[in-house]
């Protein structure tokens, strides 16, 4: 199953911190990238960082936490919290993928 975590940075931290952990937090993606497959900053308006968003596979929301928990960033206080969703992928590379269906019954 696809889903979408989406995280907080924590403001409290700093410019340092973060790119001291970087090298690690990207050989992290980098070894895991068999189900973590896209990640990218989120900015705001005045291109602030305001988090980060994931699309990973995995079996169930426990594995997802697993990896998020296990990441270089989340032990090191550069993240204050993560949402997971689940994400059914509909259309990519301009073509749909599968029939899209209302998200609640």
């Amino acid at each position: 199953m696809k889903y979408v975590v989406l995280f907080e940075d924590n403001p409290e931290t700093d410019l340092c911190t973060r790119l001291s952990y970087l090298p690690l937090h990207l050989a992290y993606l980098e070894k895991n990238a068999d189900r973590i497959s896209a990640v990218g900053g989120l900015t705001d308006a005045d291109d602030i960082g305001r988090g980060d968003l994931w699309v990973l596979t995995a079996e169930d929301e426990d594995e997802v936490a697993r990896y998020v928990r296990e990441d270089p960033f989340w032990p090191t206080g550069l993240r204050k919290s993560f949402q997971i969703m689940k994400w059914r992928q509909v259309f990519a590379n301009g073509a749909r993928i599968a029939q899209a269906e209302p998200a609640f019954a």
